[in-house]
């Protein structure tokens, strides 16, 4: 019964009957199920704080964070909770943070999570706020959250109520903190975090926290669990591997199995709210953020300003007609998008640099999570358009992380570097971001940047088969699943971007070299099985071998995550060079149309998301982009909490939705244009910023023929016939309006 109700309070009846507000759209329960993992905890558009339900821990659960391979705090389909964790990652595909976890009970203070775990029903969502009914309790909880500050409502029936803080508890690999009670209605103290996909086991780091309770507690204390120890001392220890409660020890507590509580005793129900800042520099300035974003106020005004930022936020994009139904899916979608990359500075302005730990300061927003072999194919596409001050904020964040340690980003969390997947994917986003317009960053130093990771052959963090590489033309296969074939693409369009970047810079001889460079996906081309194929460094084929191999994400000589067909069409900025590779129009056609006749096509795969663009390349078969974009949306996204197909990976999934609903694409990053497909809407109106662009709206809008009608019959831009399926940034930002019929 619980997720039933969980889908219809999530939309709401004014989603379902009258809503006019973007944010009245947004189902946050949609990607928390399916592997999706999103969550509906209450955050704010790039928000340092989240407050999740943690549901993860114990049984009965379908999902436990120590049993199988769990990446996120929250799972639809458990039943078992055990508090709100506040720092927290959504659609990632590791485990980390999911710490700092709250918990209010009712009667005998318990302070096991398996002791006082509880059911839950209930649950209600909308951007910045959460709630659900802890059926063992008889407690509402609601929580909701600003920037760096959440504010967790706990009602209470009469009798014994307890508020727990759990350091032990979390997603993450590490396990220590510290706490000291400062008052009967305050804790402070830290929670280390790190290992994100055991890389980097070393790059642990604290994220520091002060909690504030509106009611002073009538006993407190703290616990601590010890091991047991087996030797001689272990005869002389009573609390020997056993929980020793200590009231009102308002020493510092180190270790990690240890926590706070706070206890009161009730006549009557009974509201609580518990503050709570954070920030991964000191303790002061979580106090401070805390100080500055919430003190004074009060939990229904919090949660009124985090609806209100949602809604503007949302609001740049405005849509028409539709189902109820598709606006949610949409609107969600880019509430995804805003969620990852996220604010790392406090509010003083200061942040933890990457590699040094030293402090660093920054006047504006120092941005963190770089999922960037993900989101470099569509996320910040996405953001230059609509929100180019974000992404400007984002570039100059990799910037000044390569002042600090030498290197761009790769795949960065809360300036640790874990150099998660592969291939060079920040010169991408860079060049991707410059070629559209949007320069007001160091583009010298960019390019010095980016030109260090695609030429320094040695200690390479970022390209680490550069040696490789520059000798043969392609990597070759160096060891079991060393992905060689799928890391020469990424390099390939690495290069591309940088070359793109380069012309536009002047570079001339720059461009000519890696542009020649970008070529190299040639290499791996096995034209006898019509694949991209792995490669020894004698030029033999890699064998035995089979497209097939790596299917369902199965560890492959040759591939990251993924098959040879995931692949073999991964070269949107050549799709020309591409389509002779394989053999003309008519056979590259029939091929990719197999992709998707034979089940080879996997809609939660980063290497092949823009395979169904590629039609648009051939005269005439652009009907084939239209349809299979439909079918994928179709199938694949829904307003349920399996609504994403697969994990996230910090909203790139979702950009590729919003996208394709408005029935526009960029498909080939570092080409400023936008592919053509059919909108789903009847008006998409884009607000364009008017500090870099020289439009005010851009509008899509669809006449049909029918209301069935899918197929683009014609087009016009600005009153003039369009004749192509492709359009450019510039055309867009400039402002006007793309009219579609459709048949």
């Amino acid at each position: 019964m619980k997720r039933i109700l969980t889908i219809i309070t999530a939309v709401g009846l004014l989603s379902s009957l009258s809503a006019q507000n973007p944010a009245d759209y947004v189902n946050p329960f949609i990607g928390s199920d399916n592997y999706g993992t999103t969550n509906p905890g209450a955050i704010v558009p790039r928000g340092m704080i989240s407050a999740v339900p943690f549901n993860v821990s114990g049984q009965p659960n379908k999902h436990e964070k120590d049993s199988n391979w769990w990446s996120t705090p929250y799972s639809n389909v458990n039943e078992t909770f055990t508090g709100f964790s506040h720092v927290n990652l959504s659609g990632v595909g590791c485990p980390d943070l999911g710490t700092i976890i709250l918990m209010p009970t009712t009667g005998e203070l318990r302070t096991s999570p398996g002791e006082y775990a509880t059911a839950y029903t209930d649950e209600e969502a909308e951007p910045g706020y959460y709630s659900n009914k802890l059926t063992r309790y008889d407690i509402k909880t609601e929580v909701t959250a600003s920037v760096r500050s959440a504010i967790n409502r706990y009602t209470f029936p009469a009798g014994q109520a307890n508020i727990l803080l759990n350091l032990g508890l979390g997603l993450t690999n590490e396990q220590d903190g510290y706490l000291r009670i400062t008052s009967s209605n305050e804790v402070e103290g830290f929670r280390t975090v790190g290992s994100f996909c055991y890389n980097s086991p070393d790059e642990i780091y604290p994220v520091y926290f002060v909690i504030k309770l509106d009611k002073k507690a009538d006993t407190y204390g703290t616990w601590k669990k010890p091991p047991h120890y087996n030797g001689v001392e272990g005869n002389w220890m009573g609390y020997n591997g056993k929980t020793r409660l200590m009231e009102e020890y308002t020493k510092p507590l180190v270790g990690d199995s240890i926590g706070a509580y706070f206890t009161y005793q009730f006549d009557k129900e009974t509201e609580i709210e518990v503050q709570i800042g954070v920030s991964y520099v000191s303790i002061d300035n979580a106090r401070e953020n805390l100080q500055k974003e919430i003190a004074g106020k009060h939990f229904d005004e919090i949660r009124t300003q985090a609806y209100n930022k949602w809604n503007e936020t949302l609001s740049h994009i405005k849509v028409k007609g539709g189902t109820e139904d598709q606006k949610t899916i949409f609107y969600t979608a880019l509430y995804h998008t805003h969620i990852h990359p996220n604010t790392l500075n406090d509010v003083n302005g200061e942040f933890p640099t990457v590699g040094s730990g030293k402090t660093g300061r920054t006047d504006g927003t120092r941005y963190t999570v770089f999922s960037l072999w993900d989101t470099y194919r569509n996320m910040h596409q996405l953001m230059s358009l609509v929100y180019p001050e974000e992404q400007l904020g984002m570039v100059r964040s990799m910037i000044d992380m390569y002042k600090e340690n030498g290197w761009l980003p790769k795949w960065e969390l809360n300036s640790t570097e874990t150099f998660t997947m592969v291939g060079d994917p920040a010169a991408v986003v860079i060049a991707d971001t410059y070629m559209r317009g949007l320069r007001d960053f160091d583009t010298e130093l960019a390019m010095e940047a980016m030109l260090k990771s695609a030429t320094q052959t040695e200690k390479n963090p970022l390209r680490p088969e550069l040696s490789e590489y520059l000798k043969h033309k392609y990597i070759p296969v160096q060891e079991e699943f060393d992905g060689s074939v799928s890391t020469t693409l990424e390099y390939g369009a690495a290069d591309f971007a940088i070359a793109q970047m380069a012309k536009e810079m002047g570079r001339t001889t720059t461009y000519k070299t890696f542009m020649e460079r970008a070529g190299y996906y040639k290499n791996m081309y096995d034209k006898g099985e019509g694949v991209m194929r792995p490669r020894m460094s004698d030029g033999s084929w890699f064998a035995p071998f089979s497209p097939m191999d790596g299917a369902n994400f199965k560890p492959v000589t040759g591939f990251i995550e993924g098959t040879s067909w995931h692949y073999s069409f991964m070269v949107p900025y050549d799709a020309k060079g591409l389509i002779k590779l394989n053999g003309g129009s008519k056979k590259f056609v029939n091929k990719l149309q197999s992709v998707f006749d034979n089940g080879l096509y996997e809609p939660d795969n980063e290497p092949d998301m823009g395979y169904a663009f590629l039609f648009n390349y051939i005269k005439g078969e652009e009907w084939r982009t239209q349809k299979e974009v439909r079918k994928i949306i179709d199938h694949d996204y829904s307003n349920t909490p399996a609504g994403i197909p697969g994990n996230d990976d910090t909203g790139t999934m979702s950009a590729w939705l919003a996208f394709a609903m408005m029935g526009i694409y960029p498909d080939a990053p570092a080409v400023p244009q936008y592919t053509i497909c059919s909108p789903y809407f009847d008006e998409i109106s884009i607000q364009l910023n008017s500090d870099f662009y020289s439009g005010k709206n851009f509008t899509i809008e669809t006449v049909k023929a029918t209301n069935e009608a899918t197929t683009i019959d014609k087009m016009e831009l600005n009153g003039k016939p369009l004749n192509s399926y492709f359009i450019s940034h510039d055309d867009i930002v400039k402002g006007g309006k793309l009219k579609i019929w459709m048949k």
